[in-house]
């Protein structure tokens, strides 16, 4: 049987991996090579990516990769929505911005001026997220200085090998994206004062973007072709999730809980506005109609705020499992509160929004995991029950993929709390999106979406939750 391998690499928003991908008949594996941690920097002007170590990493990551698998015929590169970094003359301006910067409230009241919500609703049928990208360019001082503005993934591949381009599935998170033409609305942008300039040539899934240049060849090991996956960390997620049925839902579950159906044309109502799903291109032209839900930022962050406290690691697992066996009434709380968004002291800002809704305070950090994992739950089961109405689908599976599907606690209270199984995994969903979409580019797996994720779910069978009671 001939295996063909590539190599993924896949940032999230508080670690990046690069990863061997093996793909033949019937087998489809994941090599871990290297995990590095990733995160915001304070500096004087807010917060920013440490993009200079965060490319070094991946490097050093891709080096490696090809020292253990010679046999490596291309890389693919995906990550968190939204961010971007500036050129000029091909150098970066500065480190990129990090999307929980503060800056962008003054971007919205100044888009929303020029363009009302409900008229970019109308036009990129994006759900409202104040750090969308293109509230970013407008309170971004840097902007008439830049000859181009590269989203991450993007930014990574042009300094692998000088393509400046713009991958659709990512770009449909900018909110200069025309919903209905998937091409960008220069005419928005000339509105809100985004020079066309910045905007590069659209390209999709699967396309080569170029190879490898002479210098990065020579420090990766191999001269290697770059090709375009669902660079939206989401859209690779999502064409990896082993979906059972077209009315399963899906949950793409780690820092965010991205919580939707994947649909063949968007929805574009006043009630889809109003409960702000978002409608985002996914691999193969689909749409990905779901809504933000604050995933496990809000469990990594008041884990954080422990640790400090203690002055040494919290055993997260452990807690879990406390967690699991507090009784009685829950206390529970909007998840999706905007208090909630930044990052600081996470069990302090929970407990304000406890007492103002009447509810008390959890006594031990046991009783508060579990509050933090049920509200997260609750969110996802509304978003779940929005996402069918305002589809037409009566949802009869949820899919939870990423690193969500992991915690146990999670999953039976989401199908507890939904009415409905939860199907959890693959953990790497998101890495397997990425190897796969490389491997039909090269011929090496199945040409149809619906095929690459029964390969998907035959090869990392899903663990199954019912709902209790």
């Amino acid at each position: 049987m001939t295996v063909r391998a590539v190599a993924a690499v896949d940032l999230g928003a508080t670690s990046g991996r690069v990863m061997i991908g093996r793909v033949g008949d019937g087998s489809l594996e994941l090599e871990l090579i290297s995990r590095f941690p990733n995160g915001p920097v304070e500096r004087e002007d807010g917060l920013h990516w440490d993009f200079d170590a965060l490319y070094e990493n991946i490097l050093d990551g891709l080096a490696e990769a090809v020292r253990r698998e010679p046999a490596i015929e291309s890389i693919g590169v995906d990550s968190w929505a939204v961010d971007y970094g500036l050129l000029r003359d091909g150098e970066l301006l500065d480190q990129p911005f990090h999307y929980r910067d503060g800056r962008t409230e003054r971007g919205v009241l100044d888009v929303h001026h020029v363009a009302p919500f409900d008229e970019l609703y109308e036009r990129n049928g994006l759900q409202f997220l104040p750090f969308n990208t293109l509230y970013q360019y407008r309170a971004d001082k840097s902007l008439p200085d830049a000859d181009t503005a590269l989203l991450i993934p993007d930014l990574i591949a042009f300094l692998l090998t000088g393509a400046r381009v713009a991958e659709r599935t990512n770009a449909s998170t900018t909110g200069l994206l025309c919903i209905r033409t998937g091409e960008w609305d220069l005419e928005l942008a000339e509105r809100i004062g985004i020079p066309e300039r910045l905007l590069p040539g659209l390209v999709d899934p699967g396309m080569l973007l170029g190879t490898l240049r002479p210098d990065v060849a020579g420090r990766v090991g191999k001269t290697l072709p770059v090709i375009a996956v669902g660079s939206h960390d989401t859209a690779s997620a999502v064409a990896a999730a082993p979906l059972s049925s077209p009315r399963s839902a899906y949950i793409s579950c780690g820092t965010w809980g991205l919580v939707g159906v994947e649909l063949a044309e968007p929805v574009l109502s006043d009630a889809a506005r109003d409960a702000n799903f978002t409608n985002e291109r996914g691999v193969d032209g689909r749409i990905r109609f779901l809504h933000n839900v604050t995933g496990l930022w809000l469990l990594s962050e008041s884990v954080r705020a422990w640790a400090a406290e203690d002055g040494a690691p919290i055993d997260l697992p452990v807690l879990l499992v406390a967690a699991a066996e507090v009784a009685g009434d829950i206390p529970l709380f909007d998840a999706n509160d905007a208090t909630l968004s930044l990052p600081g002291d996470m069990p302090a800002r929970i407990a304000v929004l406890l007492r103002a809704s009447g509810e008390g305070v959890p006594a031990t950090r046991a009783a508060f995991v579990r509050s933090i994992v049920e509200s997260i739950a609750d969110a996802f089961a509304d978003a779940i029950r929005t996402a069918g109405t305002l589809s037409g689908r009566e949802i009869d599976a949820i899919h939870l993929v990423g690193g969500g599907s992991l915690n146990r606690l999670l999953c039976q209270a989401t199908a507890d709390r939904s009415g409905l199984p939860v199907l959890a995994g693959p953990v790497e969903a998101t890495a397997l999106g990425n190897v796969l979409v490389q491997a039909r580019a090269l011929g090496a797996a199945p040409s149809a979406l619906e095929e690459l994720r029964a390969l998907v779910a035959a090869t990392h069978p899903p663990a199954r939750f019912d709902p209790r009671g």
